[in-house]
């Protein structure tokens, strides 16, 4: 497989993941919604501001929480979501963030 078959593979995967998501947030939540967000981040400052940007600093609430070996922060978030395209936009942006692992 090339590497351009390889990525296109990824791609499809990707879109297909969020398609889904979509799908289960139309079916499981009333919209709008105060929606949670869970991130693990490297413990690196730069990333963390990174994910905090993410979020309106007047509407979101955050909290942060160090791993016990101090390699990574947990980062939970919340903040009203107008439709389930609006999720998959924020996770979209999350996801070009360097080491964050989105749960």
């Amino acid at each position: 497989m090339s590497k351009l078959n390889f990525m296109d593979e990824q791609n499809k995967k990707i879109e297909e993941f969020y398609k889904n998501l979509e799908e289960k947030l139309n079916s499981t939540d009333e919209w709008p919604t105060l929606y949670m967000f869970k991130f693990i981040i490297p413990n690196d400052l730069h990333k963390l501001a990174l994910v905090e940007k993410l979020f309106d600093k007047e509407t979101a609430s955050m909290y942060t929480n160090e791993s016990k070996t101090g390699k990574y922060i947990s980062v939970t978030a919340k903040e009203m979501m107008l439709t389930p395209k609006d999720v998959i936009k924020k996770y979209k942006n999350a996801s070009k963030i360097e080491g964050i692992i989105m749960l």
